[in-house]
């Protein structure tokens, strides 16, 4: 399971509010090869389900992580920074052997 952050939640409730999304729509996190160190993180916004989603919820926020997803993001923290050193959403993978500098990708 992913868990969220309050700031998280409160972004994301944000986020939807902005765009105009009603409750049928939910959080897709998955996992993508590419990035510095061969993994990176994706968020968006969709309101179809896929064959094999997983969906979690935390907070009120609705999540769906694809199989593959869900097996290297078991047990992340999603959060949000706003702060001078970087703003926006950061994953806290205990599941990562390694991530960039810069936090958006990483390996197992």
């Amino acid at each position: 399971m992913v868990t969220i952050t309050d700031k998280a939640k409160s972004k994301i409730d944000h986020l939807m509010q902005d765009a105009g999304m009603d409750t049928s729509y939910f959080l897709r996190v998955s996992v993508q090869g590419g990035g510095c160190s061969g993994l990176s993180y994706n968020l968006d916004f969709d309101n179809e389900e896929k064959k094999g989603d997983q969906f979690f919820e935390d907070k009120g926020i609705r999540m769906a992580l694809d199989m593959k997803s869900f097996l290297y993001l078991a047990g992340t923290e999603l959060d949000f920074s706003d702060g001078l050193n970087g703003k926006g959403f950061n994953f806290h993978n205990p599941n990562a052997t390694r991530t960039c500098g810069c936090g958006e990708s990483f390996s197992v």
